[in-house]
């Protein structure tokens, strides 16, 4: 039997799809597989009047206790292909791949360049959009082309065209200051279905070494809890988390919302906490960074459907 590329439900509790935990309820959610079934949401948005967001794995976004009343398109294709040659591999994956579970079934056949993403949250789609990186990896490194729906059409981008940045791009630049009210169908931006990434053969017993040491690296930062990660891009040379415990903040809350003791660039969801809790804290970590250190911390979470913000 073939299987639906466009599933939607109604009244969607949203805070479970988030690794905050926090969200109220989507009044559409479309569980999209393909591209076509993108453009099926999209078609039904447009013949509803609903404004659009697209959800990827949840994990770099706050979505407001008000919940969103349009439509969610939440990225499920989680395709891997896998095209090799003289040990070189075009991997082409769906926008819906998990990253962590992608990498690891790459580095497992013997595929390099994705150590650096074990245990990485979110989707292959997200990473894409936001230039996801750490431990000296980015996603810029190793894409070669990305799939965008744009204007009912798929088309097929280089690197040069998304214009990657430090946790960026510019897909995400277009997109964030239409975040909070939802796109509407006659300028909804580019939305990432697919990525080709290269990667190179190497010893599967070496990548798997690898992969342990990053994972070992990440449990021993990484503080325990429901938390969007990283909260903070690093300001240049210099780190978020740094200034945040230098300026006293560790363990600084608002409701159930707390910065957390292992690691200050992390807001824990203690249960119960609210979008209003994490922007209020997010305002007061700001402030009290630009008071001390006269720096700008500029958060890396975005918002979604709420009318708080996260200016001090």
């Amino acid at each position: 039997m073939t299987t639906p590329q466009f599933i939607l439900t109604e009244f969607v509790s949203l805070a479970p799809l988030t690794s905050w935990r926090i969200g109220g309820v989507a009044r559409y959610l479309a569980t999209v597989r393909s591209a076509h079934g993108v453009a099926e949401a999209i078609a039904f948005a447009d013949t509803h009047f609903l404004p659009v967001w697209i959800l990827g794995g949840g994990s770099n976004m706050l979505i407001s206790d008000d919940g969103l009343p349009g439509l969610v398109i939440r990225m499920r294709d989680m395709t891997v292909d896998i095209q090799h040659r003289s040990g070189v591999a075009a991997v082409r994956i769906g926008a819906g791949a998990p990253m962590a579970g992608t990498v690891r079934q790459l580095i497992s056949a013997g595929w390099a360049g994705l150590s650096w993403a074990e245990g990485l949250p979110g989707t292959v789609g997200g990473a894409v959009y936001g230039n996801a990186g750490c431990y000296g990896g980015a996603m810029a490194d190793s894409v070669t082309h990305v799939e965008l729906w744009r204007g009912g059409n798929i088309a097929s981008v280089g690197p040069h065209e998304l214009g990657f940045s430090y946790r960026s791009s510019a897909l995400k630049r277009h997109v964030v200051p239409k975040l909070i009210h939802g796109m509407h169908v006659g300028d909804i931006e580019p939305i990432v279905v697919g990525a080709t990434i290269q990667l190179t053969q190497e010893d599967p017993q070496l990548l798997a070494t690898q992969l342990a040491e990053t994972a070992a690296l990440r449990k021993s930062k990484t503080p325990q809890g429901s938390s969007c990660g990283s909260v903070f891009k690093n300001p240049p040379g210099d780190s978020a988390g740094r200034l945040i415990e230098a300026a006293g903040l560790k363990g600084a809350s608002v409701g159930t919302a707390c910065v957390a003791d292992k690691h200050a660039n992390y807001i824990i969801n203690r249960g119960g906490a609210t979008s209003a809790d994490v922007c209020t804290l997010v305002a007061h970590i700001r402030a009290t960074v630009q008071a001390q250190f006269a720096v700008t911390l500029e958060p890396e979470v975005q918002i979604l459907g709420a009318e708080w913000s996260f200016n001090a």
